[in-house]
């Protein structure tokens, strides 16, 4: 029986070239891909605020007037007590009043002739910010 020489398949050295070559594209690439992750929740919160303001003012519509501030933006979803006119539910389920970052956005009344507010904190979940960070306001 023959020995081979060359026996085929990859060296150690080969192959820990490889992995050093896929760790430097991960380390390159995963700050690039996050930041493009934190700018797509943020447009999505943006059209998830849209949406949720134009619930309320569908919801204003039928009923005469704005949803309370303790009745909140669950009362998009279920009927409050006091709501003559409601036709709802004017969200498909409580999630779509969560921003992308999980957290419930706010409703905010400053009178019924200002009109409300539906606000989402941003990415840090904290009162101003900028970039992906900053408040999101509808109107």
């Amino acid at each position: 029986m023959k020995l081979r020489r060359h026996e085929e398949g990859y060296t150690l050295t080969e192959m820990l070239v490889v992995i050093a070559i896929i760790g430097l594209l991960a380390a390159v690439l995963t700050p690039v891909i996050a930041g493009q992750l934190s700018r797509a929740r943020a447009k999505a919160a943006r059209l998830q605020v849209d949406n949720v303001i134009t619930a309320v003012e569908m919801f204003r519509s039928d009923v005469g007037r704005y949803p309370t501030p303790q009745e909140g933006l669950s009362a998009l979803a279920t009927q409050p007590k006091e709501a003559e006119g409601w036709v709802g539910p004017y969200v498909r389920n409580t999630k779509d009043l969560r921003d992308p970052w999980g957290r419930p956005l706010q409703y905010r009344l400053n009178g019924q002739a200002a009109g409300p507010q539906v606000v989402s904190l941003g990415a840090d979940g904290k009162e101003g910010g900028a970039g992906v960070d900053a408040d999101i306001v509808a109107p």
